[in-house]
């Protein structure tokens, strides 16, 4: 790309916010581990958020916030089994996917941090915080509030 990156993402924010459209983000990689050790996201699973997220029925589902993120995930999706939405709770180790859920952040973290003087304050605000190897544990009651991602 011949310009620097935060040009291509104010622009995708932009359009995004004058065609006040609704994003969303599928995980279709792996679940249950890491690499070589979990299995493919099923494309039953898949398919079902996708037609959700076309059909605006997952605009309606109830959302809870990723304690690593901060975005905002479903709580159920009909056609979707319950336990793909908790990433840390298909894992047989929990306190494995809470280093390497720790590391993912730091890493973002550190990557992100050569581009945080090109965007707006509300981008800055909504990337993760660093962790020092420590991921923040789900609570295990659900949000109570239904939210839109």
């Amino acid at each position: 790309m011949p310009r620097h990156p935060s040009i291509y993402g104010n622009l995708l924010k932009e359009r995004i916010a004058k065609g006040e459209v609704d994003c969303w983000l599928v995980n279709t990689g792996w679940t249950g581990g890491k690499f070589g050790v979990g299995k493919r996201m099923p494309i039953k699973e898949t398919r079902a958020l996708l037609n959700a997220a076309l059909d605006g029925s997952l605009k309606n589902v109830e959302f809870r916030k990723d304690p690593n993120f901060g975005f905002e995930v479903p709580v159920a999706v009909p056609g979707v089994d319950v336990k793909l939405l908790d990433p840390r709770g298909t894992w047989s180790n929990p306190a494995e996917y809470d280093a390497t859920a720790a590391k993912l952040v730091d890493l973002f973290v550190e990557n992100f941090a050569q581009f945080a003087d090109a965007v707006d304050e509300g981008v800055r605000q909504a990337a993760p915080k660093v962790t020092n190897g420590q991921a923040q544990q789900q609570a295990q009651a659900p949000a109570t509030q239904t939210t839109t991602a």
